[in-house]
């Protein structure tokens, strides 16, 4: 009797060691039956669910700058919820425009939007069907196609290809997805940064200006961006101003220079002035007014037109009579009578 309970109790221990090493314990493969909202991904990715908390990504459905008329129009243009509140990019495919999701616009570009498969897996770096989220390597998050199902919508991704980081492999992930403290091992940063980092926007331009014999030459170069400057085209703005200073102190108006855009579509008579990758535009300050010192404001903006601070209307340029009210200072330089003195 003692031996055959003991083989019955080995036995009993060999086939619980076995299932275990099989299934990793029933917990390890927990995860919801359905996937409703991001929070379900911040137990366990909590790094990476407060970086992205924290995005632009994040807050794609409610930015009110999104939400401006001139912009969506509180999203009455529904064109734009396919892009600020996108069903799982894997649903339609890489390479295809996303579709609108009905439920959870609030979260606005989500994890489940990015990484949730048509089976029900989550796309990622690494195959690891123990984990709840059942994560499957997945090459496509890191292809420039990936990112172009809503950003190639303004063409960045085609700006993007024919430069001397698309030869050189450097695509959307190296500026806008670096590694966390340049450490592989520690995976990307979800932040995101693009153009509402205003240190990364004034990376990838210069501005210089020079006295010579006709006056004031002006230059705007785009160093650093792998795309136009700006990029998003129509949705966003960028303007050169200039205005002379007065010995006494005191404050001349501002004049406008030069509008860095992609316009509208009905904007028939707006020629594009984008500034694309590597190029260098010049500029002239001529006349009686530019024999003097003088200043140099480069200003980006969020959105096209500048506004009333009152009523939200847009100004014409001409109205315009303090640029920092609706935008933000890239580059500023002082050219005196000597030259230039940033």
């Amino acid at each position: 009797m003692r031996i055959g309970a003991g083989i019955f109790v080995s036995a009993m221990f060999v086939w619980l060691l076995v299932s275990l090493l099989i299934t990793g314990g029933s917990e390890a493969s927990a995860g919801p039956q359905t996937w409703t909202s991001s929070r379900q991904c911040m137990s366990c990715h909590e790094e990476v669910f407060a970086e992205w908390q924290d995005s632009w990504h994040a807050r794609s459905w409610t930015d009110p700058d999104v939400r401006a008329p001139s912009q969506s129009n509180n999203f009455q243009n529904k064109d734009c919820i396919d892009c600020h509140a996108p069903r799982p990019v894997f649903e339609t495919g890489v390479g295809n425009r996303v579709l609108p999701r009905s439920s959870r616009r609030s979260e606005g570009v989500d994890c489940i939007a990015c990484h949730l498969l048509p089976n029900g897996r989550m796309a990622g770096t690494i195959d690891n069907p123990r984990a709840a989220c059942k994560p499957q390597a997945t090459v496509q998050l890191q292809r420039e196609d990936y990112c172009g199902v809503c950003h190639n919508q303004h063409k960045t991704v085609d700006q993007w290809r024919d430069t001397a980081w698309a030869e050189r492999g450097e695509g959307c992930l190296h500026c806008h997805m670096p590694f966390r403290d340049g450490d592989p091992n520690r995976g990307r940063h979800h932040g995101m940064p693009g153009g509402h980092d205003l240190e990364l926007v004034a990376s990838a331009v210069t501005l210089t200006a020079q006295r010579d014999a006709n006056g004031v030459g002006v230059r705007v170069s785009n160093v650093a961006a792998a795309h136009s400057y700006p990029t998003d085209e129509r949705s966003r703005a960028s303007d050169l101003w200039w205005r002379p200073l007065a010995e006494s102190g005191e404050k001349l108006p501002w004049r406008h220079l030069h509008r860095i855009r992609d316009p509208y579509r009905w904007e028939v008579d707006v020629p594009s002035t984008l500034l694309m990758p590597a190029e260098e535009r010049e500029l002239r300050i001529e006349g009686t007014d530019s024999e003097g010192s003088l200043e140099v404001l480069l200003v980006y903006k969020l959105t096209p037109f500048y506004r009333d601070p009152t009523t939200g209307e847009p100004y014409t340029l001409g109205q315009v009579t303090d640029p920092l009210s609706d935008s933000q200072e890239v580059h500023r330089v002082v050219v005196d009578a000597g030259g230039e003195r940033k």
